[in-house]
């Protein structure tokens, strides 16, 4: 009975996704932060009253004045700089520096789930391998969202898939766009000050009204940003002895050759938000972005004395160009308003795509021998969600202190994941050997293209999924100063069945300006299609006994043989228990603290094996017709982790007189992993002494990220100046290798930024500012994690980036 009477409300529950009219909501800064009591917020509730100050569960809100002088140029980064629960992953390689990613409450980019104007945007089609903390994972991209579409942003950090579905287990950000008729442009141009980096990014939108009560508002992101490099010297040998003795060129040769850093990225990103009255108290509404991007990144240099390559071809060794080409579109519409019997409604659909070609240039197919092409197609990824709600909301008078607030609704979803193969060049197997008196006579060449090689025919493919949820939400006063929520799911898929997940939420305000807070909730997330059937080869950089080496590896779904032979089993969904409780001060007019405490606790965690090497793997990657790759890893539920912190968030707002005014923050994150659970390996992975979560996958979640971050920013403004002025402090952070002895550790640093603007006219300003004002780096890797070859220089886990302080001047206009 008790089943069935939950079922029952979350059926209901579904159609509470989007708030009516969420778009139109007002906002200026942060949770208690710089927010003044009366903002509203609409992501976490359904009650269109609901205020900051007043909310059950702890939001930040970045509001137009912070987005507009923080100096950031992206979203990912304005939400890395400005919240400080979130960190950014600024590093990685090969394909994963197509998309960047972000980190809530210390947890992965896809277990937080990222809404437009309160509707679910999609995850990119691309799949990280060979990053750093985030590994394993297809996150929504941010960075496709024009800056200037913007209005504010609203971060829940809270639990909340029994609200709005899978993926909301760290929180939901929620990127509110812009709905007025007014208009601006921003030209901003800057470099990094150690050389490269070059950025010119190009902004503007304009809104104006439709009729009596309609709106359009367009908006355009255009960005040019040159590639930095940040290597060391390559120490190995690069060419073939002769007669045992040293080619004469050793001497000579230019040893900087491998190039991390950021990559050349050009794009456009576009955006529209529409609305049209089609009666008294009912409206149409559509809104939508498209993307187009290219990235050309540097991957790892490639010996001239070495298996994988043909000194026909690069005589002086080469270093291969990976190109990414990601189209990106998401659309929505529908129809919302007040309907029969006080019931407000909202029926949408949303349609979007992701799609990302991959090609290499200054490469080769050593197996193809010296007739091996240069440049190859490696093949194409496609992701696309189709999503419709109906959410319907009504208030009842039952004779508490307020009326009964309630929203239920519904949701279908369904996703398709397609892998398009390469141009055979890039993945075949050509079978040469070198003939008698060159380098490695005698011996098969790597096959595929390096870098990354193309996927395969028998890899690629089309996978879809469909699923429908419904759902209840209640909040309701019951007496002054003591208020309750309640959220129940029942979410139906067709690949892994049913699951019901709730929330409870209550908030006491014993005395006026001290109100406490807490919340328990269970949630889930989906295994992505992406991590269910990715397939494809990539050379990684790779802890061998300790020592950092270039080794081709293998990604394998876990239904392919060479997967189930390693012991592989499929994928089911994370389940999760999260538990905050919080406090909210306001003694004094203007100042707000908030304090809260969380626990997440997730079981059957999905997440990607360590590199897999050894006898028994080649064995099965051979047995599989995998000649490109040495190792390989895989997908598993084989573990179960516990995080734990803190959020501080401290703001003063302050009326100086004739000194004008000002904003003083102060915030900070505490925050630990550990794992609480790691599954015995399978048989066939013990059998032959290998393990599947090993000390450098544990170590990139529980040490790869810093366990904490304390933001004090200073915005000040008077008459035509204005100065903002941050400092964020990342605490330690650690790559980890196989060997404790070799772990790296970057020390603890301050990262100050600054911007500085006066308007010099009527609706134009202009600003200078740095990110990065003093240029300061993360530590240099220990040699060993360096390697002979020089594959990198500084460590990769920086979460402030490896290529030191930017510098840029901006025009702004407003009209």
């Amino acid at each position: 009975m008790m089943k069935l009477t939950f079922m029952l409300l979350a059926s209901i529950s579904l159609l509470a996704v989007v708030p009516a009219y969420a778009q139109t909501v007002p906002a200026d800064l942060a949770d208690g932060a710089s927010t003044p009591p009366s903002d509203i917020i609409v992501t976490g509730t359904r009650d269109k009253g609901r205020t900051v100050a007043a909310s059950l569960t702890p939001i930040d809100v970045l509001g137009k004045t912070e987005l507009q002088s923080s100096g950031k140029q992206s979203v990912r980064d304005l939400l890395g700089a400005l919240v400080p629960s979130i960190s950014v992953s600024s590093s990685g390689s090969g394909a994963s520096y197509g998309v960047k990613t972000l980190s809530l409450r210390g947890l992965a980019g896809d277990q937080v789930l990222v809404l437009v104007n309160g509707k679910r945007r999609h995850n990119t089609a691309g799949l990280f391998v060979n990053g750093t903390t985030q590994n394993g994972q297809s996150p929504p991209d941010l960075d496709l969202i024009p800056v200037s579409a913007i209005d504010h942003i609203e971060v829940l950090r809270d639990g909340a898939s029994s609200q709005y579905g899978s993926d909301a287990i760290a929180g939901v950000i929620n990127v509110i766009l812009k709905t007025d008729a007014s208009g601006s442009a921003s030209f901003t141009g800057g470099a990094n000050g150690d050389g490269g980096g070059e950025n010119a990014r190009v902004l503007g939108d304009f809104g104006f009204r439709i009729g009596d009560g309609g709106h359009i508002h367009l908006s355009a992101d255009g960005v040019l940003q040159g590639r930095t490099e940040r290597g060391t010297i390559n120490s190995s040998v690069f060419y073939p002895l002769i007669s045992g003795q040293f080619d004469p060129r050793e001497a000579t040769v230019n040893r900087y050759v491998n190039k991390p850093g950021q990559p050349q990225v050009s794009g456009v990103n576009l955006a529209y938000d529409a609305a049209i009255p089609i009666g008294a108290n009912v409206e149409l509404y559509s809104f939508g972005t498209a993307s187009k991007r290219d990235a050309d990144a540097f991957l790892t240099f490639r010996n001239p004395n070495s298996n994988n390559n043909i000194v026909q071809i690069y005589p002086d060794g080469y270093i291969p160009h990976l190109h990414i080409h990601d189209t990106d579109f998401q659309v929505a519409g529908g129809v919302r308003g007040d309907g029969p019997a006080q019931i407000h409604f909202d029926l949408g659909t949303t349609y979007s795509e992701d799609k990302i070609k991959y090609d290499e240039t200054t490469a080769l197919n050593a197996s193809l021998g010296p007739l091996s092409p240069t440049s190859f197609y490696i093949g194409r990824v496609r992701n696309s969600e189709w999503t419709t709600n109906l959410d319907l909301t009504r208030k009842f008078d039952v004779g508490l202190a307020s009326p009964l607030f309630i929203a239920a609704g519904a949701e279908y979803r369904q996703n398709t994941y397609a892998t398009d193969a390469g141009e055979p060049a890039s993945y075949a197997n050509g079978g040469y050997r070198a003939p008698v008196g060159q380098p490695f006579a005698g011996a098969l060449r790597v096959s595929g293209s390096q870098g990354v090689t193309g996927f395969a025919p028998e890899n690629a493919g089309a996978w879809k999924r469909h699923s429908w949820s419904g759902y209840v939400n209640i909040e309701q006063t019951i007496v002054r100063g003591i208020e309750v929520a309640l959220a129940g799911r029942h979410e139906d898929y067709s690949d892994f069945g049913t699951t019901n997940i709730g929330k409870a939420s209550i908030r006491l305000e014993p005395v006026r300006g001290i109100a406490l807070r807490g919340t328990v909730s269970s949630g889930f997330r989906a295994p992505t299609l992406q991590q269910q059937h990715y397939s494809s080869s990539s050379t990684i950089l790779t802890p061998v006994n300790g020592v950092t080496t270039l080794v081709p590896v293998k990604a394998l779904p876990v239904d392919s043989a060479a997967a189930i032979a390693l012991g592989a089993s499929p994928l089911k969904p994370e389940k999760s228990v999260n538990y905050s409780a919080g406090v909210v001060l306001t003694p004094f007019n203007r100042f707000v603290l908030t304090v809260d405490a969380y626990q997440i606790k997730i079981d059957d965690r999905i997440l990607l094996s360590g590199t897999l090497q050894g006898a028994a793997v080649n064995a099965a990657l051979a047995a599989a017709g995998i000649t490109s790759s040495t190792a390989g890893f895989y997908f598993s539920n084989a573990a179960a982790t516990r995080t734990r912190g803190l959020d501080v968030v401290a703001t003063y707002r302050a009326d100086l007189g004739t000194w004008g005014r000002g904003t003083i923050s102060l915030s900070g994150n505490l925050n630990k992993t550990v794992f609480t659970h790691i599954d015995l390996p399978p048989t066939p992975l013990a059998n032959a002494g290998l393990v599947l979560i090993d000390r450098v996958r544990q170590g990139d979640l529980t040490r790869g990220s810093p366990r904490d971050k304390v933001v004090a920013n200073i915005f000040w403004e008077k008459g035509i100046a204005s100065i903002n002025l941050r400092g964020t402090r990342y605490g330690a952070t650690y790559l980890t290798s196989t060997i404790a002895a070799n772990d790296d550790r970057i020390a603890p640093k301050v990262i100050t930024d600054i911007e500085v603007g006066v308007k010099v006219a009527h609706g134009v300003k202009v600003s200078a500012g740095a990110n990065n004002l003093f240029d300061v780096y993360p530590s240099i890797l220990k040699a060993v994690n360096q390697g002979t070859a020089g594959f990198a220089y500084y460590n990769p886990f920086s979460p402030y980036g490896i290529s030191g302080g930017f510098y840029y001047g901006k025009l702004s206009l407003t009209f």
